[in-house]
């Protein structure tokens, strides 16, 4: 019913960067917080960034200033703008979503994850 599909990951050089996409459908009333998580082999699944629908956002402290997270004006396609990126940011990354459909009820969904790999 509803589908998050992510795009832009990829092989960077450290201190490149790269653009994700996450883009929600399906039958949506509204969509409350996004978000972006990711997890790297042999490690818990660890919150990146996320935002309200409001344009609250929130980071992990060891991306805080190289990393923005954002929406579009419909609110249901976030991005994550990842800069001077580093080798410790390896890993998948997964969009999460907040969605609030006809019936009043709000569930989490996620998407399928895009690999980012960071080595020269």
């Amino acid at each position: 019913q509803v589908q998050l599909v992510e795009s832009g990951g990829g092989l960077v050089q450290p201190g490149g960067s790269l653009r994700l996409s996450c883009a929600a459908s399906g039958r949506i009333f509204s969509i409350d917080g996004m978000g972006w998580y990711r997890q790297a082999p042999g490690k818990q699944r660890e919150l990146v960034a996320a935002i309200s629908s409001g344009g609250s956002t929130n980071y992990a402290d060891s991306v805080k200033g190289r990393f923005t997270i954002s929406r579009d004006n419909a609110g249901k396609t976030a991005y994550l703008q990842m800069n001077s990126l580093k080798a410790t940011d390896t890993a998948v990354y997964y969009c999460n979503a907040a969605v609030l459909n006809y019936y009043g009820y709000e569930h989490d969904y996620w998407g399928q994850g895009t690999q980012v790999t960071v080595s020269s």
